[in-house]
């Protein structure tokens, strides 16, 4: 059948958290990249690694320890960036490596969980999505749906110039914080499906192939969501039928499409080229009405 895949129940959760990711990932990925924070997804992916090891230790749901704990990681990243000065990097190293380092630790200490758990945790793993974790993440995309789309304008100002936002009489710490915030929910919604340790490709990797062929920030929001969208899907179908990881594959396809959009790019860029020169010459054969001399004047 051409839907099989429909039918197990574990493909039916997982095409539904596939979804939300493609959605969420490149909306709030958009923003980090205006930001010049394009790896800042990959350091939250590490802090939340001690969140789902502490969801394990304490019997607990791990994506809602492990949300809790990005978000406070997320706030501290932030903290250090506006405090850190010259020691902010290494602030942000340890904090990196330690929640991973912590991440392994309590997951080892508690009674259910095993290095096999953290792994489907690392690189996402399409039959462990359970329906406990579709409600946590629809609950989870929604409020990044929210922040993304209904503050865009704030946020994009925020992007952009925060000195600029600050004279517009914005709020441009709190904003930043909800940023970081919203970076932190996002990643916990992907590890089911692409993991920890991919996650902040599939927030950066479809805005960037976007920006190969787009000229405005809506434009780029819109199909970079519609990437994340695409890539997602597909390769959840391609790890059904192939056996192959999810997480990888979803990755793999978003390079793809960079480099099929980069491809695309000089064609393209050549065509507008040409289009505004034919325009310019065109302009050039009339006269501007303020330079007619009398010989021009109809009768």
């Amino acid at each position: 059948m051409l839907f099989e895949f429909l039918n197990p129940p574990f493909m039916q959760r997982a095409l539904i958290a596939a979804v939300l990711v493609g959605i969420t990932a490149p909306a709030i990925g958009i923003y980090l990249v205006q930001r010049r924070q394009a790896l800042m997804g990959d350091g939250i992916g590490h802090i939340a690694m001690t969140g789902v090891g502490l969801g394990f230790l304490l019997s607990t749901s791990p994506v809602w320890m492990a949300t809790a704990v990005a978000v406070a990681g997320a706030v501290t990243m932030e903290l250090i960036r506006w405090y850190g000065h010259t020691r902010g990097d290494l602030a942000l190293a340890m904090l990196f490596y330690g929640g991973m380092a912590g991440g392994v630790m309590l997951i080892n200490l508690s009674d259910t969980g095993s290095n096999a758990n953290l792994t489907s945790y690392l690189f996402g793993s399409l039959s462990t999505v359970s329906d406990s974790d579709v409600i946590a993440i629809s609950v989870l995309a929604a409020f990044v749906v929210l922040v993304t789309v209904g503050l865009r304008r704030q946020l994009f100002a925020v992007s952009q110039d925060e000195e600029f936002a600050r004279v517009c009489g914005l709020p441009v710490r709190v904003l930043n914080l909800l940023v970081a915030v919203t970076a932190a929910v996002t990643v916990t919604v992907a590890m089911r499906v692409v993991g920890l340790l991919l996650v902040s490709a599939l927030m950066v990797v479809p805005v960037a192939a976007a920006q190969q062929i787009t000229k405005s920030f809506k434009v780029t929001f819109v199909l970079s969501v519609v990437i994340g969208t695409a890539v997602t899907l597909t390769g959840t179908v391609t790890s059904y039928y192939q056996d192959v990881p999810p997480g990888a594959t979803i990755v793999l396809l978003a390079i793809a499409a960079f480099v099929a959009l980069t491809a695309l790019a000089a064609p393209l860029a050549r065509g507008r080229a040409r289009a505004s020169e034919t325009k310019g010459a065109e302009c050039t054969l009339e006269v501007p009405p303020a330079r007619r001399g009398a010989d021009d004047v109809r009768v």
